[in-house]
């Protein structure tokens, strides 16, 4: 009987101290889930396949890739739920410097440049650099590349690499381009002789492109991939212990099975390869749905843009032309500002200072809105004051006789033949802001350019989703073109 008191004793004590240590791990990882929200945001620049890029089946709008399972499977573990927004690479880290994001994961590096700024976790995946040329170039050592033009992703640890060698190997010219795809046209145009990409996208370009060959470059120094966090922030341990996990238990090889032993790009045929751009739109036929995607809401955002910069150009107009100095001064200095510095700045400065002066999270679109309403206010409010000033003083004159208020003598006279005069300049304006729609891709919206650039990324092409691309644009500003002239011969109709 005593023996078995005792083991009973001894399975409960067992068992009271498993399901401890269990617990205590389960808290261990739980932790982060304490600090106060229940949402992880990751960004991502997904046009980096197989680390990440879109999904573009169906039209879809999903963004995959090895990295991307990864950050799901550490929200998960950690109890949160995943949020991913979008940038080009070189804005990831001004975006956790806003505090846009909680992590970023892009195949990043963590050099010592970028931990200046930025915390990193423990390596997850070890990559190689090569040297992309066109086949039978001989381009397999750094010293190989003297007196080459060489080009390299602006922001990545490619560009540092090559710098580096660039001090070692005389007369190497590099060229700094915002997207690989764009690095590798480059090499298919002759612009430049070779490119230095890491070793798994070099592969699926080289699959892609059968004039192109890459030659892994000898390491001088460990590197790696790693996750990027805010400088100080408390998701760097709990995150070091899923992926030590991780690494244990084989999920991460699982992983890398998965999303390096497939190849992401289109089967390439055995035929010889064509001089000149070889352009065949076969391949962007399943994509087609996901670009066209992109014109509602490029639609939308020049909609809101031009609406909202008419009220704020005729409100500028009308501040310079009521004969108050210190108004006249205030919107002749914002008109100097905004016409006086580039768009893609002012894009820039809202969507990244926004967050950290006044602590609102705003959207891609909102910030790309906010800037373009800014913008054309500026342009629009002179377009606007020439058009009130060419309309006949012996209008305003009669209104002001007949006792009728100014702002309602502005309102139901003035503006209106001012309008109809200067119907042709607010449609050339209207049209830019179409095209100018491109710049907020920069920023993360995915709108008919960045659709384009995507699956070109997906695919390892470049000029034929790009071609579509411009195609739709044609097709938009002609159709709104047609619209104007139609409504401009209604007007006319009426004199």
């Amino acid at each position: 009987m005593k023996k078995k008191k005792v083991w009973l004793l001894t399975i409960l004590v067992v068992a009271v101290v498993g399901i401890s240590i269990i617990a205590g791990q389960s808290n261990s990882l739980k932790a982060a889930s304490s600090l106060g929200k229940d949402t992880l945001t990751l960004i991502t620049s997904p046009d980096y396949p197989p680390y990440e890029f879109y999904d573009t089946k169906g039209g879809d709008r999903q963004i995959v890739g090895f990295d991307i399972d990864i950050a799901k499977t550490l929200a998960e573990k950690l109890g949160f739920k995943l949020q991913i927004m979008e940038s080009d690479f070189n804005g990831l880290i001004p975006a956790l410097q806003a505090n846009r994001a909680d992590f970023v994961m892009a195949g990043m590096t963590p050099t010592p440049e970028r931990q200046k700024n930025i915390d990193f976790s423990i390596i997850y995946y070890e990559a190689k650099d090569t040297i992309v040329a066109p086949k039978g170039s001989n381009l397999k050592q750094p010293q190989d590349l003297s007196g080459k033009k060489v080009g390299v992703q602006l922001g990545t640890i490619q560009e540092q690499n090559a710098q580096k060698i660039a001090k070692k190997v005389a007369g190497i010219q590099l060229k700094q381009l915002n997207k690989v795809p764009e690095v590798v046209q480059e090499i298919k145009s002759g612009r430049i002789d070779a490119a230095i990409v890491e070793d798994t996208v070099a592969k699926g370009f080289a699959q892609a492109n059968p004039d192109l060959e890459f030659n892994v470059i000898p390491s001088q120094e460990a590197s790696g991939s790693a996750i990027a966090f805010p400088k100080g922030s408390s998701f760097v341990e709990p995150f070091n212990k899923v992926l030590q996990q991780m690494k244990g238990d084989g999920t991460l090889n699982k992983l890398v099975a998965k999303w390096f032993s497939q190849n992401t790009a289109n089967p390439v045929s055995s035929t010889p390869v064509k001089s000149g751009l070889n352009l065949d739109f076969t391949r962007i036929v399943p994509e087609i749905p996901f670009i066209l995607r992109g014109i509602p809401l490029t639609l939308l955002f020049t909609l809101l843009s031009v609406s909202l910069g008419l009220v704020w150009g005729t409100i500028l107009s009308l501040l310079k032309i009521l004969g108050i100095k210190p108004l006249t001064w205030v919107a002749n200095a914002y008109t100097s500002v905004f016409r006086g510095t580039p768009l893609l700045l002012q894009l820039a400065l809202v969507y990244y200072a926004t967050p950290q002066l006044t602590g609102y999270d705003i959207s891609a679109l909102q910030a790309g809105v906010l800037t373009f309403t800014l913008n054309s206010g500026a342009y629009m409010s002179e377009t606007i004051r020439g058009g009130i000033q060419a309309v006949d003083k012996g209008q305003s004159e009669a209104a002001m006789s007949m006792g009728v208020p100014y702002w309602l003598m502005m309102w139901d006279v003035i503006l209106p033949q001012a309008l109809k005069n200067i119907l042709p300049a607010l449609v050339n304006e209207t049209i830019g802001l179409l095209k100018d729609s491109a710049l907020v891709s920069t920023i993360g919206v995915v709108e008919i350019l960045r659709s384009a650039q995507i699956v070109g990324a997906n695919k390892y092409i470049y000029f034929e989703p790009l071609l579509f691309a411009g195609l739709i644009y044609y097709v938009l500003v002609m159709g709104m073109t047609l619209s104007a002239s139609a409504l401009e011969r209604r007007l006319r109709q009426s004199e």
